[in-house]
């Protein structure tokens, strides 16, 4: 799969000293779906922003289908949708002028019959007379979106779309990013919901203190770092675990009833299987088995806390 995006060895150093963003390696693939998890102050808009060419890097290189950001920022930057983390719209425009207003600041042709279907899509239509000022935060939220893709883009970034709205929207917005995906968009959001990432994305990027901690295929990352858990509910109660289970490790919980094992899903097939084992041998008789992956979120923590 080609690369939308090459980033090599990016930094951003402001005058203070604050290194914002050190040295990022990272190649975002055509068509995909990438979510930057990270705390706030962790890079992910700063980074955004180089790319847009919003900030300017101290060092590194960015190119967006191949067109260098700094050497040839037009043709970069039309390929671009960006919808940022601030509401920015004339609040006495209508809701139809500032999007069509967008796709011109690009040098497109007019074309009602595209903002019209931009408008249904965001379920905005309805309000295309309306001046903005007059609308929700939620409806505000939607005209950022059909703002960011008036203009046809062929890469949407998305810095926390989805931030003080209701469950709806978000609903919304993750069905409308499956859709841009399906017609050859890529997609880069960052957010701190991360159940949004663990439901929509395909790779999963974590960056803390301006550093890319790693990026991986969001169900490899899940594989290789989620923690599983193994609980085992017993016909009979133990005073203590066997000495034949030292090795493992178990917690009884429950009044002896109950065991949990926890282990990395790397060792899940010898681990459970010899564990099984070791209680037949052991004369422990289970009367029913239930297993639990850690969650994104809970890898996410622990990557974060570990950088720390």
């Amino acid at each position: 799969m080609q690369n939308a995006i090459s980033i090599s060895r990016l930094s951003k150093e402001y005058d203070t000293g604050f290194k914002a963003l050190k040295e990022i390696d990272l190649d975002i693939r055509r068509g995909e779906i990438l979510a930057l998890l990270g705390p706030n102050g962790a890079g992910k808009t700063t980074l955004i922003s180089v790319i847009c060419g919003i900030v300017n890097p101290t060092s590194g290189t960015v190119t967006v289908e191949g067109h260098d950001i700094i050497k040839d920022f037009r043709a970069a930057r039309e390929l671009i949708g960006l919808v940022p983390q601030e509401l920015h719209t004339d609040a006495f425009e209508s809701v139809w002028a500032t999007v069509s207003y967008s796709r011109g600041l690009f040098g497109k042709k007019s074309d009602p019959a595209l903002v019209e279907k931009v408008l249904k899509d965001l379920s905005l239509y309805d309000k295309k007379d309306s001046q903005i000022l007059s609308l929700s935060g939620g409806m505000k939220r939607r005209v950022m979106i059909a703002k960011a893709l008036a203009h046809e883009p062929k890469i949407l970034f998305l810095d926390e779309p989805t931030a003080g709205v209701d469950v709806e929207l978000r609903k919304d917005m993750w069905q409308l990013v499956r859709g841009l995906r399906e017609n050859g968009v890529t997609i880069i959001l960052t957010t701190h919901y991360i159940e949004e990432a663990e439901e929509i994305a395909d790779r999963v990027g974590v960056i803390n203190k301006g550093e890319l901690l790693l990026i991986d295929d969001k169900n490899e990352l899940m594989r290789k770092l989620g923690k599983k858990e193994l609980t085992l509910d017993l016909n009979e109660a133990l005073d203590g675990l066997p000495d034949a289970l030292a090795r493992y490790e178990l917690d009884l919980e429950d009044g002896g009833r109950r065991l949990v094992y926890r282990y990395d899903t790397q060792a899940e097939r010898t681990g459970i299987a010899s564990l099984l084992a070791d209680l037949n041998r052991a004369g422990v008789t289970v009367k029913d088995l239930n297993t639990e992956q850690s969650s994104l979120e809970e890898i996410f923590v622990r990557l974060v806390e570990e950088s720390r």
